[in-house]
């Protein structure tokens, strides 16, 4: 049997059926997941001002760059849960993924005190305009209080997609994505709470989608059924979790410093700037989704099969996912790049915050393959196994190249497009240094180790 309860073993039948009816599911959560993000800023852009968006919007950055080393952690060690469960090795599968949820709550405790302490002086740091303050410190201290929240739902949805399983994570997300927007509107455009509201919104939906991936790994078959009295660290377990993790946490963790780094640049040109650009930081996570869910797909597939030694399935799986990705990413690019004015003006309708955001879709938009290439390299090789190597890339590409840019031709081109430029440039130089990687190196063997 390849299913149980939603899991899928990977291993067996059709290549393409196999990633499809993986990758579908994902896109949709993916995308459900956005529009609730989406909605928290067309919310509040609309009921509390561009004051307000631009709290919000120069939120993403800073959340990232602080979440996105616990969610390297739990894609890790989904790497380790999928390679036991293709490899059918059920005592290691219960321990990996016992110490994976225990791995979770110490990292949850973590955040929630690093994100509540650090939150101002890193706002003061990335030079948020002072008239936004105060509501962006508000914001992210009630979003840091619920980290338990999100870290668990990640560490969760990574277990059940290493099995197989994504319609279960996006039947939740679903659900998490309609309670936050009837927060939203109940708690912003009935009552006026402010940006608070937005952020306490996303917390309990996180928590109702936590909740719900639990329950259902508690009920899921023994090979793979969590019973909480299990829950420990496993010395060894650890150690996987760690060499699979940290590299992909550290990678989350560069591109974020590196991102925030912009986003201070962007807020050197102002309010409008920054709440133009966040609008189009919104929109540009729809582009984004199938450049997320092949990765995962890829990292699960390669995982699995290499867990079974079934070399040249894995092979053909990469190129198939891989073609999707950047196939469907470059036609949203497109028609992102269309559409952007009356994009950005459902966010907010300044003509100041409209043209900033335009600007910046239509300088990036159309290059949207080039990421979606190197998220599918990087979801490859984890799936392999070398978490190290996208994270070098990364390291080198999507922060050390693309700072240096900024800091170099802004002082003497003070121009924001300058900035938006930087992606684009930095997309190709890893597409390029993963493709040569992937054709010239021995990548498949990763997990023997």
């Amino acid at each position: 049997m390849s299913k149980k309860l939603g899991a899928t073993l990977m291993t067996e039948g059709s290549i393409w059926k196999r990633i499809i009816t993986f990758a579908v599911p994902l896109f949709w959560g993916n995308l459900f997941q956005q529009l609730y993000n989406t909605a928290d800023s067309l919310i509040v852009g609309n009921f509390l001002g561009s004051t307000a968006l631009a709290a919000v919007s120069s939120s993403g950055n800073l959340i990232f760059l602080l979440v996105g080393f616990f969610n390297g952690i739990a894609m890790g060690s989904g790497v380790v849960v999928a390679k036991y469960y293709g490899a059918r090795d059920t005592d290691r599968l219960q321990r990996v993924i016992h110490t994976t949820i225990a791995f979770g709550l110490i990292s949850g405790i973590i955040l929630t005190v690093v994100g509540v302490i650090a939150a101002p002086q890193i706002l003061v740091l990335m030079g948020t305009p002072a008239e936004v303050l105060p509501n962006s410190l508000v914001y992210f201290r009630i979003y840091f209080s619920g980290s338990l929240s999100f870290v668990m739902y990640n560490f969760f949805v990574g277990i059940l997609q290493s099995v197989g399983d994504s319609r279960h994570p996006l039947m939740y997300l679903v659900i998490s994505s309609v309670t936050n927007v009837i927060l939203d509107l109940v708690l912003i455009a009935g009552f006026h709470f402010g940006v608070g509201a937005a952020a306490l919104a996303t917390v309990i939906s996180q928590f109702l989608s936590a909740f719900l991936c639990l329950a259902q790994l508690m009920r899921s078959p023994e090979e793979f059924r969590v019973h909480l009295k299990k829950i420990r660290l496993d010395k060894e377990m650890v150690g996987q979790i760690v060499s699979n993790g940290v590299p992909t946490g550290i990678q989350n963790s560069i591109i974020s410093v590196a991102n925030v780094f912009v986003q201070t640049n962007i807020n050197s040109f102002g309010q409008m700037a920054v709440a133009g650009c966040g609008s189009y930081s919104k929109i540009e996570g729809f582009g984004f989704l199938p450049v997320t869910c092949f990765s995962m797909a890829l990292a699960t597939f390669i995982s699995q099969n290499l867990g079974a030694k079934k070399y040249e399935r894995a092979k053909k799986g990469a190129v198939f996912g891989v073609l999707c990705s950047i196939t469907t990413a470059e036609v949203i690019g497109i028609c992102i790049y269309i559409l952007a004015p009356k994009l950005i003006a459902a966010f907010n309708g300044t003509a100041e915050v409209v043209s900033y955001g335009t600007t910046h879709a239509r300088t990036v938009t159309l290059f949207y393959f080039l990421l979606a290439f190197s998220h599918c390299m990087a979801g490859i090789m984890r799936g392999a196994g070398k978490a190290t190597i996208p994270m070098l890339v990364m390291m080198v590409c999507w922060c050390v190249i693309r700072v240096s840019y900024i800091t170099i031709i802004v002082k003497f081109i003070p121009v924001i497009n300058v900035i938006f430029w930087a992606y684009p440039l930095t997309w190709t130089l890893s597409s390029i240094v993963f493709a040569i990687y992937y054709l010239k190196s021995d990548w498949i063997h990763g997990l023997e180790k």
